[in-house]
C-alpha cells in the first residue's frame, strides 16, 4: 500500500491524536507567526518613519565662534568697555544654496524680534511678574525689550509648534508664502478675546529702538496656544498669548534696514532622514563655518528607529525561541507516538516495507496535520500578534520617555529651546515621544514563511524520533 494513502487513513482513523497534534502544532505556530508579524510591522514602521517623522537641518549664527572673538575682545579692552556679543544673520543667499541640495524639501525662514504694544493691552502672566498691560492704560515696557513678542516665519505650518499640533489655527488662517512683504499677522486667541479683536481687523504696535515708530497689522488668523505653554513661561517672560506670528520679512523691517534678507536661523526639512549627514556635509561646504553652524537634529526618527530595533529584536526572539520550544515538543510528542505504534512499525517491515518509506509516512501525517494548523494560526495569529505588538510599543514607549525625561534633566535643556514669549520658539524643535503604531497584517509572504517554519519544525521532529525507527528489528518488535 502507498505510504500516503496510509498516513490519510491513519491521520483519519486517530482522530483523538489528530486533533491534539493539530492544536499543539496550531499553538506553536501562531506564537511563531505573531513574531513574524510583528518583525515585519516593525520594519514596515521604520521604513514609514523616515518619510513621516522626518528629520531638519537648522543654519544659524556660530555662537561658539562668536563667544570666542568675544572673550579675545574683553582680554584686549578695559573693563570699562565691556565687549558685546555679536552674531551674524544669516544670509538667505546662502539658504538658499543649502535648499538646492538634493533630499531637502521645504525649508522656514524665522526671524524673531518684539515690539511694544500701542492700540491693544497685553495679556497679563498670572503671577503678575511679567507684562502688567502694555498700551493704553498700561506699563511701559523697557526700551531695549517689547511687551510683544514677533515671530516672524515663512509659513506658521512649518513651525513645531504648529507641526505639532502644539497651536492650532482657530479662525482665518496661518502665515504662508504669499504673506511676503505683507503686514499681515495671526495673534493668540486670549490676546483677541481680552481686546475684541477678530480677523480683518487692524492694531498698532510700537518699535523698541530708533525712532520708535509706529507699525499697523493686520489680523488674517487667530491661534491657540498650547495649555501648557503659560506654565513653561518664566517668572521674567511675558505672557505666550503675547507671541504673534508674522512673514519673517516683517521682523525683519521692524529690526530695521540692516536685517533685509537676512535671518535669525533657517530650518531645513530633510526628506530622507538616513541622508541627513550627507546632506550636512553638502551645506556646511556652502557656507561660512566660521561664521554660521549647521546642526542637525534627528531624534524623533532615532527615537521612531530605535524603538523600532527593539520591538524587531523581540519579535526575532519569540520567533526563534518559539520554534525551537516548538521542536522539543513535538519531537517527544512524536517520540511517544511511534512508540505506541511499534507493532505497526514491526509488520511493516516483515512486510519489507523499505525504513525510508516509514519515516516518510510519519513526516506525510505531521504535514497533514500542519495544513489544517495553518489556517488555524492564520485566523489567530493576527490578534496575538496585535495584542503582543500593542504591549510591546506601549512599554518601549514609556522606557523612552522615562530615557528622554532623565536625559533632559541631566542636560538642563537644549539650547534655542526656550524663546522670549516663554515657549518653543519657531526654529525649535519639540522632541515628542510619539511612537511608530505596529500595523499587523497577514500577507501570503508571512503564511508561506511561517509554512516554511513549521515544516522545519516537523522535519527536525521526525528526525529525531526517526532514530528508534532505524533500530528496530521486525522479528523482535513481533515477539515482543
Amino acid at each position: 500500500m502507498n505510504f500516503i494513502k496510509r498516513a490519510g487513513l491513519n491521520v483519519w482513523a486517530k482522530k483523538g491524536r489528530s486533533l491534539l497534534l493539530i492544536l499543539v502544532s496550531a499553538a506553536i505556530l501562531m506564537f511563531v507567526l505573531a513574531g513574524l508579524l510583528i518583525r515585519s510591522a516593525a520594519v514596515k514602521a521604520t521604513n514609514q518613519a523616515k518619510a513621516d517623522v522626518g528629520a531638519t537641518l537648522t543654519l544659524s549664527a556660530n555662537r561658539q565662534a562668536a563667544f570666542k572673538k568675544m572673550n579675545q575682545s574683553s582680554s584686549s579692552t578695559t573693563k570699562r568697555s565691556r565687549p558685546k556679543l555679536t552674531l551674524t544673520p544669516v544670509k538667505l543667499s546662502d539658504a538658499t544654496k543649502i535648499a538646492k541640495l538634493s533630499h531637502v524639501g521645504s525649508y522656514n525662514v524665522t526671524s524673531s524680534t518684539s515690539v511694544n504694544a500701542k492700540s491693544y493691552d497685553t495679556v497679563s502672566t498670572s503671577t503678575g511678574m511679567g507684562s502688567s498691560g502694555g498700551g493704553p492704560g498700561g506699563m511701559k515696557s523697557a526700551a531695549s525689550s517689547g511687551d510683544t513678542q514677533i515671530n516672524g516665519v515663512s509659513a506658521t505650518s512649518l513651525t513645531s509648534d504648529f507641526s505639532n499640533q502644539q497651536s492650532k489655527i482657530v479662525k482665518g488662517r496661518g502665515i504662508t508664502s504669499t504673506d511676503r512683504n505683507t503686514n499681515h499677522v495671526v495673534i493668540e486667541k486670549e490676546l483677541a478675546s481680552q481686546n475684541d479683536l477678530s480677523v480683518g481687523d487692524t492694531l498698532t504696535v510700537k518699535e523698541t529702538s530708533g525712532s520708535k515708530d509706529t507699525v499697523k497689522l493686520k489680523v488674517v488668523g487667530i491661534y491657540r496656544a498650547s495649555s501648557s505653554s503659560s506654565s513653561s513661561a518664566g517668572p521674567m517672560s511675558t505672557d505666550p498669548s503675547n507671541t504673534m506670528y508674522t512673514s519673517y520679512t516683517l521682523a525683519n523691517t521692524v529690526k530695521g534696514s540692516k536685517y533685509a534678507n537676512t535671518a535669525d536661523s533657517v530650518t531645513f526639512n530633510v526628506t530622507a532622514p538616513s541622508q541627513v549627514s550627507s546632506v550636512k556635509k553638502s551645506g556646511k561646504a556652502l557656507i561660512n563655518t566660521s561664521k554660521y553652524t549647521l546642526s542637525t537634529d534627528d531624534a524623533s526618527y532615532q527615537m521612531v528607529k530605535s524603538s523600532m530595533a527593539s520591538v524587531e529584536s523581540f519579535a526575532n526572539k519569540i520567533v526563534w525561541l518559539v520554534a525551537i520550544a516548538g521542536t522539543i515538543i513535538l519531537a517527544l510528542i512524536v517520540i511517544l507516538m511511534i512508540r505506541e505504534r511499534r507493532f505497526e512499525i514491526g509488520v511493516l517491515l516483515s512486510l519489507g516495507e523499505a525504513r525510508w518509506k516509514i519515516v516518510a509516512q510519519f513526516l506525510t501525517e505531521m504535514i497533514m496535520v500542519l495544513v489544517v494548523a495553518l489556517v488555524i494560526a492564520g485566523a489567530g495569529g493576527k490578534l496575538v500578534g496585535n495584542q503582543l505588538g500593542a504591549q510591546l510599543t506601549k512599554q518601549t514607549a514609556q522606557t523612552t520617555q522615562v530615557t528622554q525625561t532623565q536625559s533632559g534633566g541631566q542636560n538642563g535643556g537644549q539650547p534655542g529651546g526656550q524663546s522670549a514669549g516663554g515657549h518653543g520658539g519657531p526654529g525649535s524643535r519639540t522632541q515628542s515621544t510619539q511612537q511608530a503604531k505596529l500595523a499587523i497584517t497577514v500577507s501570503a509572504v508571512d503564511l508561506a514563511e511561517l509554512g516554511g517554519f513549521g515544516l522545519a519544525i516537523m522535519f527536525l521532529s521526525i528526525m529525531l524520533a526517526s532514530g528508534g525507527i532505524l533500530r528496530l528489528q521486525p522479528k523482535k518488535v513481533l515477539i515482543e
